[in-house]
């Protein structure tokens, strides 16, 4: 017993260390689930930062909001052409460039919950992005056309590499799933409902950081390839 009591004495009159401080929770920054559908045109963000997103169309293409408004709507974009068609039907949706989209070195997520068969990809299908590999830095989220598989992509600025992570199934099978892509510090991280897929690492000093619009369901309508022509829903951005 006197063991005991000694060394309870002992630690009171001992400095304790502090707890290391929590991490802060990565904050939300733009979220658009399509519950309201579009309203003259344009798509709002329910996060409260981010700007609306603008409904563009090319050779009559139309992107619809289909569900129940009470039972929440998705993004429904216009199906992938033939071959040989002479007019392709495109439809995106865009917002102006944000802070809060532009990363820099930080943690940042980006997600979107996707629904799209292997028919229905006809190049690497843009899901979502902000910037171009080739023009100063780039982050995206695209499904890849020959196997299907979630990819994430982050290119830095002043840099021509491309850092690229595949999920290690598809998700092209006509069924829901939620893409979500992560950068932390050194590492680029897939997840496929909830579950990290796959990791690639990336340099620390990766910076991201463009005055580009947020782009989804394609790229540009400068070509027919790397269009999503699936459903799509509840896609967000979250800065830590």
């Amino acid at each position: 017993m006197q063991k005991i009591i000694l060394a309870v004495a002992a630690l009171a009159g001992a400095v304790v260390p502090a707890a290391p401080a929590q991490a802060a929770a990565p904050v939300l920054v733009a979220r658009y689930t399509f519950d309201g559908g579009a309203v003259g045109g344009r798509v709002a963000d329910t996060s409260g930062r981010a700007p609306a997103l603008t409904v563009r169309a090319a050779d009559q293409g139309v992107v619809r909001f289909e569900g129940a408004p009470q039972g929440g709507r998705y993004a429904a974009f216009p199906a992938a052409c033939a071959a040989a068609a002479t007019v392709c039907p495109r439809g995106l949706l865009e917002a102006a460039n944000d802070a809060d989209l532009n990363p820099g070195t930080r943690l940042f997520r980006w997600s979107a919950r996707v629904n799209v068969t292997k028919a229905q990809l006809t190049g690497s299908a843009n899901v979502l992005q902000k910037g171009v590999a080739t023009g100063g830095s780039q982050w995206k989220l695209q499904i890849g056309a020959t196997n299907g598989r979630a990819q994430c992509v982050a290119t830095g600025v002043g840099s021509p590499t491309v850092y690229v992570v595949r999920s290690a199934g598809t998700v092209a099978d006509g069924t829901w799933h939620k893409v979500l892509c992560q950068r932390s510090g050194t590492s680029l991280a897939v997840f496929v409902d909830g579950v990290q897929r796959g990791q690639a690492t990336i340099p620390a000093a990766l910076t991201i950081s463009n005055n580009l619009p947020l782009r989804i369901g394609g790229p540009n309508f400068n070509a027919r390839r790397d269009m999503y022509h699936g459903l799509l829903d509840d896609v967000y951005a979250e800065l830590g």
